[in-house]
C-alpha cells in the first residue's frame, strides 16, 4: 500500500456568529486520507462543511486546530509565501464558479499558474495550447471568459488547474452550474486525469450519481466524516 498523498488529523473549525452569539462549529475533528491516483468524493448536505474542509485541505484556510500533512510535511509549518508556492506547484483547484480573470483570454488564464512560478510566457503558452487542444477548445484560446459558454469556461478552469502538473486536484461542485451534457463531459475529463496522468482528485458534490463514480465516498455530517 502506497503512502497517502494527503492526511488530515482532527481538523476543527468554527466561525463567529454574525449576531455575536456562540461560535458555529463547522468541523468537529475531521480525519481523512487521500490515496494517490484515486478519486475521493466528499458528500453532505448544504452547510455541512464540505467547502470549508476543502479550503483547509488545500491550504486556502487554516483550521482552529488539527493538522494537514502532504507526504509527511505539515502544511502548517510553511510560511505564507512558501505555502502559496507549494499550492501553486502541487495542487490544482476547480470551483463551481470558474474564477477566470475576465480581462484575459482563455490561453492567458491557463498560463497564469506557470507565470506565477516564473516560467516564460513562450514556454507556458505552448503547454497551455496543448491543454486547450486536449480539452477540445483550442479554437477558443483567444476568447475572453464572457465569450465562452459555461462548459467551455469550466474546461478552461480545469486546464488552468493542470498547468503546473499538480499531484492533486481539489474540485468543489465542479458541475454545479452545468447542464447534463457538460456535466458528463467534465466528469469524464476528471476521471481521465486519474487514469491517464495518475492525478488524485478530491471531489466535493451533493449529487449521489456523481459520487458513485468515485473510488471512495466519504460523508460529512455533524462536523465529522463517516
Amino acid at each position: 500500500m502506497s503512502q497517502p498523498l494527503l492526511v488530515a488529523k482532527e481538523i476543527h473549525k468554527s466561525y463567529q456568529d454574525q449576531d455575536g452569539g456562540a461560535p458555529l462549529e463547522v468541523l468537529r475533528g475531521v480525519n481523512l486520507e487521500v490515496a494517490q491516483s484515486t478519486v475521493t468524493a466528499i458528500v453532505g448536505s448544504s452547510g455541512s462543511g464540505k467547502s470549508t474542509l476543502l479550503h483547509i485541505l488545500g491550504g486556502l484556510d487554516k483550521p482552529d486546530s488539527g493538522d494537514v500533512f502532504w507526504n509527511n510535511t505539515n502544511m502548517a509549518s510553511l510560511k505564507e509565501d512558501k505555502l502559496a508556492e507549494f499550492r501553486n506547484r502541487n495542487m490544482g483547484f476547480v470551483f463551481q464558479f470558474h474564477h477566470l480573470l475576465p480581462e484575459f483570454t482563455a490561453l492567458e488564464n491557463i498560463c497564469m499558474p506557470a507565470l506565477i512560478s516564473g516560467e516564460s510566457f513562450s514556454k507556458a503558452s505552448k503547454r497551455a495550447t496543448d491543454l486547450l487542444t486536449r480539452f477540445g477548445i483550442e479554437k477558443r484560446k483567444n476568447h475572453r471568459p464572457t465569450q465562452l459558454s459555461g462548459g467551455e469556461q469550466q474546461r478552461v478552469s480545469m486546464a488552468r488547474a493542470l498547468m503546473n502538473r499538480p499531484q492533486l486536484i481539489l474540485a468543489d461542485e465542479p458541475t454545479g452550474n452545468l447542464d447534463d451534457e457538460n456535466t458528463e463531459l467534465i466528469l469524464d475529463m476528471l476521471f481521465e486525469l486519474r487514469d491517464r496522468d495518475g492525478v488524485s482528485i478530491l471531489l466535493i458534490t451533493h449529487e449521489e450519481s456523481i459520487a458513485g463514480r468515485s473510488d471512495r465516498i466519504l460523508e460529512i455530517k455533524n462536523g465529522v466524516i463517516s
